[in-house]
């Protein structure tokens, strides 16, 4: 197969592909921000066939100066991913326990490591199991890939090209923070509270469920009232680059394929002590 695949696939056809002679491979990259491990969940049950791979080691690279969650060594990531039986040009799957963050940033990596076939379980674990669908508590052994990562395969911000997306009139940066975190009120993770100076604040919760579903029926609405219209320039970030995946995710089912990631996100720019911070509200642009 080549290409680039949509980027959302439904319980009921994951199930019917999954019967086919050779299936997408399937990775579980359950993952919470703090809290146990996400592989205990896989052990204690997972899709037929799915392999575990870590967001904090495999996905992306050492925390530090570069963010919480920053770009992986390409070299890591593509052991990482023919460990996990990747194989070039072939379809894969990636989900997670349901909010869709993780998966999400699965799914923005692999596009940005040059792999076009790759969709995301609309719903997660969660919408497998309510579904009545089988479980498996094996640990496979998969044969290992053949996938070759070549970065760019999506756009990516570094700070200083944060700042000028920000700062542009035809331009929009949106932050896709909770709006207290956004306006500097509460700061529960990173060590200065507020945002880059001339993001729009658009939480997450505008255009995805709380359970990881993609609120479809108003994501050019909730887009379109932040700013974003097919003449300007966009660009997301959150706290550590993984909400913010799920935010491009979400312009690429609205149009917008073009949308870049600032990887390192607010993790990375208070880093610097001498890059701008601002606080309260916005009205947008």
């Amino acid at each position: 197969m080549s290409g680039t695949q949509e980027p959302l696939v439904e319980v009921a056809q994951l199930a019917a592909e999954l019967d086919h002679a050779d299936p997408p491979t399937l990775l579980d990259v359950r993952w919470r921000l703090t809290g146990p491990p996400g592989r205990d969940d896989y052990l204690a049950g997972h899709l037929p066939g799915a392999v575990f791979i870590d967001l904090d080691t495999a996905l992306c690279g050492p925390p530090g100066t570069g963010g919480r969650h920053p770009l992986p060594d390409p070299a890591a990531l593509q052991a990482a991913l023919r460990a996990a039986g990747v194989r070039a040009g072939h379809p894969v799957v990636v989900y997670d326990g349901g909010d869709g963050l993780a998966a999400a940033r699965a799914w923005w990596t692999l596009r940005w490591a040059g792999h076009g076939q790759v969709r995301l379980l609309h719903g997660g674990y969660p919408a497998w199991v309510a579904s009545s669908q089988p479980v498996r508590t094996d640990a496979p052994v998969p044969t290992p890939g053949d996938v070759v990562v070549r970065p760019g395969g999506l756009p990516v911000l570094d700070a200083g090209q944060t700042a000028a997306l920000a700062a542009e009139a035809d331009t929009v940066l949106l932050d896709v923070r909770a709006a207290p975190r956004y306006r500097g009120e509460v700061e529960p993770i990173d060590p200065v509270a507020g945002h880059v100076p001339g993001a729009v604040n658009l939480p997450a919760g505008e255009y995805v469920g709380p359970d990881g579903r993609f609120l479809a029926d108003v994501l050019h609405e909730r887009f379109a009232a932040a700013g974003v219209t097919d003449a300007r320039a966009v660009g997301a970030y959150c706290g550590s680059g993984v909400t913010a995946a799920q935010a491009v995710l979400a312009l690429h089912l609205a149009g917008r394929a073009d949308a870049a990631l600032y990887v390192g996100s607010w993790s990375n720019w208070v880093a610097d002590p001498s890059r701008p911070v601002a606080s309260g509200p916005t009205s947008g642009r």
